[in-house]
């Protein structure tokens, strides 16, 4: 297992060497600047929300929808489409929001790099407002392949937000709470879930002549974020790293950090650009030969994987049959089912507040691991469903558990752990490797899982319960914890298992700042080092 390496002896100020206590020492807690706070918010709101959303919006209005693909077919030639026709134009309806995805995450480098950070999120929105535009309009035109190409293009908008939003979240965060901001991501994604839910609800939006209000919505929270993020700065790691621009830098730490004085984080982004050897920014190509970053590669691949592969898109899938099964009525249905998108919200909300006391590495492995048990309760559940009368309530108790388990840490940490495992010249590649994965993979469960419910029946859950459990031995045995770490420190915990120099993380800030450390002789007679840096970020 790779070693999480020793606390942050560079942070203590030189109090320490003077004989001041512990509690004298201890950093000042954390203040939430309403700047990070608005940033957090309505980037997410403009992103990660919007991708949630679309996740569950198109379930509630399917027989309306499928129903004007059938109109508009009869009144183009005369005849309604048959079942295979119907069928593979609303496969090609669903399944195309991740193909859009993909290529999202596979431009959105080229935009990173141009636009930057925030100017990426600023102009996605324009994604969100076409697509918006044709789902909402489609019906009014009698064309279905306005929605089509609508769901496509939103699909865009979700593959370059799921890269930059994380990126931006964990670049503008203090590293006390980079993982609190991050799950903004998160929460985000699983509020947009829930809202699709509920404005699907028959008495709202669910209904033959109102479901295009639906992806209207759409528009709301892009224009939201188009009004307010404009206002807020640049990640100052980016302006200053890449744009060389330490003015507006400087004012973008103040701001997101709620102080004047920011020299100590302006060092310590000045130190990770001398240490690194590679100022720009990195091809995947690049990434992928670097001795150094090679086992952070494999692990995010490896857990984005997981992300997808763990099945939860499989048990939207299965929860109205559960439902149904348990002698739910039909029309009561779509009520329970929020139940879910409650439950959902509710444990990445928990995630958020506890992941700086409890850590990404032993949420993760929770989550993968109790995902795994109840996906092992669930196949018995299923096998005995028609023998006892209330064994489908367990079933879908065995669901709401695989889902608090998910939002319990692999809903968000993996996106998280992408933007901390690299440092700035690697990061944009690393992204769109992980979102390459994602996508990838979320089309693949999509393709796939209808064959293997058929193949496998009511066994078909312990396909992903072999995923879960792959995923949390994995990282047991490779990933190291990464809380209240500089992204410098994170890549020294790698350094063993990647087999290159183990030079410390305050040798290198010393060698690129040139930095002559105090020194101080201990009660047992050894001398140690105290550099007088401590910063944020």
């Amino acid at each position: 297992m790779v070693e999480d390496g020793s606390e942050n002896t560079h942070t203590k100020a030189a109090t320490e060497a003077n004989g001041a206590s512990p509690a004298q020492t201890q950093p000042k807690k954390l203040r939430l600047s309403p700047s990070l706070v608005c940033a957090a918010f309505f980037s997410a709101l403009g992103s990660s929300y919007l991708y949630g959303y679309n996740l569950s919006v198109v379930n509630a209005p399917a027989v309306y929808i499928k129903s004007f693909y059938n109109r508009t077919w009869m009144d183009r030639y005369g005849e309604p489409a048959y079942g295979e026709t119907l069928t593979l134009l609303w496969s090609i309806t669903v399944s195309i929001f991740a193909i859009g995805g993909l290529l999202g995450a596979l431009v959105v480098t080229v935009l990173i790099k141009v636009l930057g950070r925030k100017g990426t999120l600023l102009v996605n929105n324009i994604f969100a407002v076409i697509a918006a535009l044709l789902m909402s309009l489609g019906e009014r035109a009698g064309s279905f392949e306005m929605i089509i190409v609508g769901r496509f293009i939103i699909g865009v908008d979700s593959g370059i937000a799921l890269s930059a939003l994380p990126m931006y979240l964990g670049e503008i965060s203090p590293k006390e709470i980079r993982g609190s901001i991050g799950q903004f991501n998160s929460v985000f994604i699983c509020m947009g879930v829930f809202t699709g839910q509920v404005l699907g609800l028959p008495e709202l939006f669910g209904q033959e002549s109102r479901w295009n209000f639906l992806f209207g919505f759409l528009a709301l929270p892009a224009v939201l974020q188009l009004c307010v993020l404009p206002f807020l700065p640049e990640s100052p790691r980016f302006l200053l790293m890449e744009r060389r621009d330490e003015a507006r830098a400087e004012k973008a730490f103040q701001a997101f950090l709620g102080k004047e004085d920011v020299s100590a984080e302006l060092e310590e982004v000045h130190a990770e650009g001398r240490a690194q050897v590679n100022l720009r920014a990195a091809s995947v190509t690049e990434l992928f030969h670097n001795r150094s970053v090679r086992w952070q590669a494999i692990t995010v691949i490896v857990t984005m994987a997981c992300y997808q592969l763990c099945g939860l898109n499989a048990i939207w899938y299965y929860t109205n049959g559960i439902l149904a099964d348990a002698g739910f009525p039909r029309s009561v249905v779509p009520y329970i089912t929020l139940s879910t998108g409650g439950v959902e919200t509710l444990a990445a909300i928990c995630s958020g507040l506890v992941i700086e006391r409890v850590g990404r590495r032993p949420l993760l492995i929770f989550g993968f691991s109790a995902m795994a048990v109840s996906f092992g309760l669930l196949t018995v559940f299923l096998n005995f469903q028609d023998r006892v009368s209330w064994m489908p309530y367990l079933s879908f108790a065995c669901i709401l558990a695989v889902i608090a388990s998910f939002c319990s840490g692999p809903g968000g940490i993996p996106f998280i752990l992408t933007g901390e495992l690299f440092e700035q010249s690697y990061r944009p590649a690393a992204f769109m490797i992980a979102g390459t994965i994602n996508w990838l993979a979320n089309f693949a469960v999509g393709l796939l899982f209808p064959f293997i419910q058929e193949a496998l029946q009511t066994f078909a859950f312990l396909v992903f319960l072999v995923v879960c459990v792959l995923g949390a031995v994995f990282l047991y045995f490779i990933l190291p914890e990464t809380k209240n770490k500089t992204f410098m420190e994170i890549s020294q915990s790698f350094a063993k298992i990647n087999k290159v120099s183990d030079s410390t993380p305050d040798k290198e800030i010393e060698m690129a700042l040139s930095i002559t450390p105090q020194t101080k002789e201990t009660s047992n007679g050894t001398v140690r080092s105290i550099i007088e840096i401590e910063s944020s970020f």
